[in-house]
């Protein structure tokens, strides 16, 4: 048994997607949860989104090392709340983010997603005190993924990285909004803070790419080009709002995007992680505009081949955006709204899965069948 836990905390019996080789098959295992401790929050899972970070650390498991729990687009029901924990209650509604500590000089600025600790709280598979609050067989398990490890029936989360929301939305699809959506929709509406009437190509038609287009949609941009080589995710950029999408392989993106803007772009979003791709779409802007990268690299030292004086000589910025510079306690319930008002159609990227099929969604997804899954745990 693992220090500091008794009989009397093994109080939650779950199921769990574990993942016990890099890159191999996930299988439903039983788990045993720890009680909340004072700022944790027991969460009952409705639904969770299956996004490329989950991928990226399962494809290594070098930090959180197997058997591990991912999942990070988790929403649910509160079942229980440790002592201390007074922002939401058993019976609320929720959406589970990003963890942070709330006190380093990030935190207090309100840039949790830059905050100082954010490597120890959500990808070190451990509390801070190092203690996991998962056991598989009664050793402990690598979880508390982006605080919350949800490919799960339950999570254990923190009192910080929990979003209560209205109960008259589709709870089990709202958990893609503690990340791809929230970084997609964020980027443009808050990192690039697109104004009215602006120019912007988004590289990559998946689901964070797709969620852009949502954000600049509500942003009022007067040009929305998508370059995205599958057709049925161009045409459903089209669906969402973009003006134009061009296939970037049979394309010269930079002709494309000059007979669309003459000018050049105001902003470019890339979700590819590619730096070739990258690289193409610095002709293709304006002087003085905002390239935003998001999509991790496939290797970690992948480096970005643009010549420096054209940056200088131009004033381009090439910004790096995590989680879409978002503050979830705003910005969640915000998207939720726009989503009522029948303004932010995320739910048309969903394809709804049972989370024992979690291996299917991940393939399914890698050939392009379905944008985001989600899935769904059993009673």
């Amino acid at each position: 048994m693992a220090a500091g836990w008794t009989e009397r905390q093994m109080t939650t019996q779950a199921m769990a997607a574990v993942a016990r080789i890099p890159s191999g098959p996930m299988a439903m295992e039983e788990v045993v949860i720890e009680d909340p401790r004072d700022d944790e929050v027991l969460v009952r899972i409705a639904g969770v989104g299956l996004c490329h970070t989950d991928l990226v650390f399962s494809a290594y498991m070098t930090i959180m090392k197997p058997p591990a729990i991912f999942g990070h687009e988790g929403s649910g029901i509160v079942e229980r709340v440790g002592a201390g924990v007074t922002k939401v209650a058993p019976g609320d509604h929720v959406v589970l983010t990003f963890n942070s500590c709330g006190h380093c000089p990030t935190c207090d600025a309100g840039e949790s997603a830059y905050c100082h600790s954010f490597g120890l709280l959500n990808n070190s598979g451990r509390r801070p005190d190092g203690t996991s609050g998962i056991m598989i067989g009664g050793e402990p398990a690598s979880a508390h993924f982006f605080g919350q490890s949800s490919f799960a029936t339950h999570a254990l989360a923190n009192a910080r990285n929990v979003v209560r929301i209205t109960k008259d939305v589709p709870l089990e699809l709202m958990g893609p909004l503690g990340c791809g959506v929230q970084t997609g929709a964020g980027a443009v509406l808050k990192s690039l803070a697109c104004p009215e009437g602006s120019t912007l190509l988004v590289i990559g038609g998946g689901a964070v790419g797709l969620s852009a287009v949502l954000g600049a949609v509500i942003a009022g941009c007067q040009t929305i080009i998508v370059a995205e080589p599958k057709e049925t995710r161009r045409a459903l950029a089209l669906e969402l709002g973009a003006t134009h999408v061009v296939d970037p392989i049979s394309n010269d993106l930079k002709s494309v995007v000059d007979n669309i803007v003459p000018g050049g772009l105001d902003f470019a979003f890339d979700t590819s992680g590619l730096k070739d791709v990258i690289a193409q779409a610095v002709p293709c802007m304006a002087p003085h505009s905002t390239i935003g990268l998001v999509g991790l690299t496939p290797k970690l030292d992948d480096a970005l081949p643009v010549p420096i004086n054209q940056l200088i000589a131009r004033g381009l910025r090439i910004v790096g955006i995590i989680e879409g510079d978002a503050e979830p306690d705003q910005f969640i319930p915000e998207m939720i709204e726009y989503y009522l008002q029948g303004r932010f159609a995320f739910d048309k990227l969903i394809a709804k899965y049972p989370l024992d099929q979690i291996n299917q969604a991940i393939a399914d997804q890698h050939v392009g069948k379905c944008v985001k899954p989600v899935m769904i745990p059993p009673c």
